[in-house]
């Protein structure tokens, strides 16, 4: 199924990649020639439009800087789909999003996730936020990227891949200790909970420990991408060390 994406450099990466872009839409105060020529050297038709309302019935009132494109949707994978490319001798990281609701926080988690070659996201169908134009945006071309699977039970998912020899890693305030503390050199699974309240039950049943950022000041909590990305680069941190 085509959709619409939007933004200067989200559209300038679909160009760049493979995934089909059928028409770009430009203000004709936006006259990008970079983007227009990548257009023209794949015989990609560009439309320029005088107002920007026409741009907003497709994408909504949203920050599109006067640049639309429509492409082919955005697949999901089967989890085996993703275990099955990781290369050979890589040590497995798959990223769990329990939740996790926010279409900017999915973005610059997808954007983190390509960044240290995270091999797969796992999100849930119901109540969460899905691959849509807004968290192509924010993700600045990482959608392109970074596999991700929509499963409809993330605990039995986890169940799966403890079978496959994954441990399961929480970020959770209860029964936690500091994530500074963890040797990551295993086949993981992250599990980030949502916004408002964190990782549901079941899916915790399942962690096999539990993680917590220290917090020395005045606020209680961090935005979910942020916690994620410090947690990942620990990860990274602990994979790679510095010679």
């Amino acid at each position: 199924m085509r959709q619409y994406i939007y933004g200067k450099n989200t559209v300038l990466q679909s160009l760049k990649g493979d995934k089909p872009v059928y028409e770009i839409y430009l203000m004709k105060n936006v006259m990008d020639e970079k983007l227009i020529s990548l257009a023209k050297a794949k015989n990609i038709k560009v439309n320029i439009v005088a107002h920007k309302g026409v741009l907003n019935q497709m994408v909504g009132n949203v920050v599109h800087q006067g640049i639309v494109a429509q492409v082919e949707g955005y697949d999901y994978y089967e989890v085996d789909d993703i275990l099955a490319a990781i290369p050979s001798g890589k040590q497995p990281l798959l990223l769990m999003l329990d939740g996790l609701e926010d279409p900017h926080n999915l973005g610059a988690i997808l954007r983190t996730s390509d960044a240290i070659e995270v091999d797969g996201i796992i999100i849930g169908k119901n109540r969460s936020v899905g691959l849509t134009p807004t968290v192509a945006k924010v993700s600045t071309g990482a959608i392109d990227y970074v596999k991700v699977a929509q499963v409809t039970n993330l605990s039995r998912t986890l169940q799966d891949l403890k079978t496959k020899g994954f441990w399961v890693v929480g970020c959770d305030l209860n029964e936690s200790q500091d994530y500074r503390s963890i040797d990551y050199n295993m086949p993981l699974v992250i599990v980030i909970g949502s916004e408002g309240f964190g990782i549901s039950r079941l899916v915790k049943s399942h962690c096999d420990m539990n993680v917590v950022l220290p917090m020395t000041g005045h606020v209680t909590s961090l935005n979910a991408s942020v916690a994620t990305a410090l947690i990942l680069y620990q990860v990274y941190n602990s994979r790679h060390p510095l010679k």
